[in-house]
């Protein structure tokens, strides 16, 4: 696999990843740099992982991998979108309570809580996995056609960790223009992420 193809196909891989970390940027309001290292560590570090596992199960579980990976994506980015929505309207709820110079419950986290949360593990590894599951398909390809795959997890790896932080880098900037409605964009965001995995592997979408 010449360095071209190499490269076209890193890059390939890494545009979901891309796209999701723009609508994690969304959400960011502060310590950029150290949540877009994050979020490309995480990101990064699947894309390179996912080709390896997919190369070594490819002797028996390829139909699998190819049937199932997108409706997994799908499920993932819907119900990670999704729940972004909802936090939307609870932070809205609390940014009128503080406006109205009333204290919030002690149960309640502040906003800023919120949204720092959101690149925790709990939020970041279902991210990771939906944004990468596609790569097992082409470690199951790349071990079909008997091609070292090696050299495709490192510049998958590297690229995607590069654009996701990237990524987070530009949804920061529009974030701050929208911030009232930052997390609710990056829901939507995520779903239409999750729709366009279908459109692309189901004929009838």
């Amino acid at each position: 696999m010449n360095i071209f193809v190499l490269s076209a196909l890193a890059v390939g891989l890494s545009m979901d990843a891309f796209a999701v970390s723009v609508s994690k940027g969304l959400t960011a309001t502060k310590d950029i740099v150290k949540k877009a290292v994050i979020v490309g560590l995480y990101f990064g570090i699947f894309q390179a992982a996912m080709p390896l596992i997919g190369y070594a199960l490819s002797t028996g579980f390829s139909s699998l991998i190819t049937t199932f990976s997108h409706w997994i994506a799908f499920g993932l980015l819907c119900f990670l979108g999704i729940k972004m929505i909802i936090s939307s309207r609870k932070k809205d709820d609390m940014i009128y309570i503080e406006t109205q110079k009333t204290t919030l419950p002690e149960t309640v986290a502040p906003p800023e809580t919120v949204v720092d949360h959101a690149f925790g593990p709990k939020q970041m590894l279902p991210l990771a996995l939906a944004t990468s599951i596609d790569a097992l398909a082409v470690g199951v390809s790349i071990a079909l056609l008997q091609a070292n795959i090696v050299p495709v997890a490192i510049a998958s790896g590297t690229a995607t960790f590069t654009l996701s932080a990237v990524g987070v880098k530009i949804g920061s900037i529009f974030g701050m223009r929208f911030k009232s409605k930052a997390e609710l964009i990056g829901g939507i965001i995520l779903i239409l992420i999750g729709l366009n995995i279908l459109r692309e592997n189901i004929s009838f979408i």
